[in-house]
């Protein structure tokens, strides 16, 4: 009797330490030896095996404990769930595993009152959170809280998700809790200082992707926290120079993306990331403007530019955008068949901020036969006009770019698209000034 208790806590340390290394045939022996081990917990924190497995990535011993009908949502001692320690260390094998057998994406730690959601975001393993949101869409959360509650659920002091990632500079999570209904203009409760937004804490942080997500959301940059501090104050205070910048109300106003429009929350992935990566040029162009003459470089906006080619090939001539006559045409009217390049389509959407009190609006016109857009596709280039145009050469090409030009123009009203030529830039688009802000007030910080 005595040397089977003496052996006990031997063998709860070598089940706890074979799971932590993955030694996986260590684990099955222990467990056939003795199976009460199975609900053993180290002695402090209370980590269950499963807890020990979803931390460090194991996941065939993850997976296996679960066949023995281990408890997915077994708490620790700080009320920490496998899951929320398995999106913490951006283990995503264990994250996709738990949720496939059930695991609770709504349980909240005694630490923060946060969930694994929050977890994700802070610690920055985008895959982790996208696959908590795409888990959250089927799973009862959605029926029983709602999806866009849980995307913007909080925690003890007050912090969505969105909070947490601006602030710990992780423009990726911003991008896809955006993308996913996050509120862009929520204020904080106790977290930092009382009723920041996601564009103070970015602001505070200094990172100028976060920022740009931000703004190309419609972030308010006039929205005051409990102090009285616009984001602009909060970057000049904490020194982020370049940031202050972008953030100063007497700048240009960015482009907005139009999320209230329907048909541009329902756009396919390749209309969606062509209109994406023009939307971002065209803020760049902005920044470039803002930050001329200064100490500052804008260093590469999150999304790539790759396929923002400025430099036309003689092959896509017959294409070229009848707006502008720059760009090539990628993005097509699916009702009426008309194209358009990219940033025409984000100047007739995106020109004007949307109201954030405005529960609908109403989607632009084609500015070709004055339709309303209901659906824009990516535009196929014809291929008889390349073959053509390469056999012919130059004359041709201009030929055929004067009669895509003409064909545009007549019948269907040439004065539906001037306006938009004369706004010129997108750089232009939108400005607005409020004077200056006295720079030399002091602020302090809430912890």
């Amino acid at each position: 009797m005595g040397q089977g208790l003496s052996c006990r806590p031997s063998h709860e340390h070598g089940l706890f330490t074979a799971v932590q290394f993955g030694d996986l045939d260590a684990v099955e022996l222990i467990l056939e030896r003795d199976p009460t081990l199975l609900n053993q917990t180290t002695v402090y924190d209370r980590h269950s095996v499963l807890h020990i497995a979803a931390a460090n990535g194991q996941i065939e011993i993850l997976s296996k404990l679960l066949e023995r009908s281990v408890n997915p949502d077994v708490l620790n001692r700080h009320k920490q769930s496998p899951l929320m320690l398995a999106a913490m260390h951006g283990k995503i094998s264990c994250v996709q595993k738990l949720l496939e057998v059930g695991a609770n994406l709504l349980m909240f730690d005694s630490l923060n009152g946060r969930t694994c959601l929050h977890y994700a975001a802070y610690y920055g393993h985008s895959d982790c959170l996208q696959a908590l949101i795409s888990s959250a869409h089927s799973s009862p959360v959605a029926v029983s809280w709602g999806f866009a509650r849980f995307v913007n659920v909080r925690d003890g002091r007050g912090a969505t998700p969105l909070h947490l990632a601006a602030r710990q500079r992780r423009p990726e999570c911003v991008h896809i809790l955006l993308v996913n209904g996050a509120l862009v203009c929520a204020s904080t409760g106790g977290y930092g200082c009382p009723g920041s937004t996601p564009l103070h804490l970015a602001a505070r942080g200094g990172s100028l992707d976060c920022i740009r997500e931000l703004l190309a959301w419609g972030a308010d940059r006039y929205h005051r926290d409990s102090s009285g501090r616009i984001p602009y104050m909060v970057a000049l205070k904490h020194k982020q120079g370049a940031c202050a910048a972008l953030l100063n109300p007497s700048s240009a106003e960015p482009i907005v993306w139009p999320s209230p429009l329907k048909f541009i929350s329902e756009l396919n992935p390749e209309a969606k990331l062509l209109l994406e990566q023009a939307l971002m040029e065209a803020n760049r162009e902005r920044e470039k403007n803002i930050l001329k003459g200064t100490a500052y470089i804008a260093p590469s906006p999150l999304h790539s530019d790759a396929g923002m080619d400025d430099t036309i090939s003689e092959g896509s001539d017959s294409e070229l955008c009848c707006i502008c006559f720059e760009q090539v045409c990628t993005i097509e009217v699916q009702n009426c068949g008309h194209q358009m390049c990219a940033q025409c389509t984000l100047a007739l959407c995106c020109h004007n901020k949307p109201n954030p009190t405005t529960a609908c609006l109403t989607p632009p016109v084609c500015p070709f036969c004055r339709s309303a857009i209901a659906r824009l596709v990516v535009a196929k280039i014809k291929s008889q006009d390349l073959e053509a145009n390469q056999e012919t050469g130059d004359v041709c090409s201009s030929k055929l770019r004067k009669s895509r030009r003409s064909r545009n123009f007549s019948n269907e009203g040439s004065s539906s698209f001037k306006n938009i030529s004369a706004m010129g830039s997108f750089g232009k688009i939108g400005g607005r000034g409020s004077g200056r802000i006295a720079a030399e007030t002091e602020w302090i910080d809430k912890p």
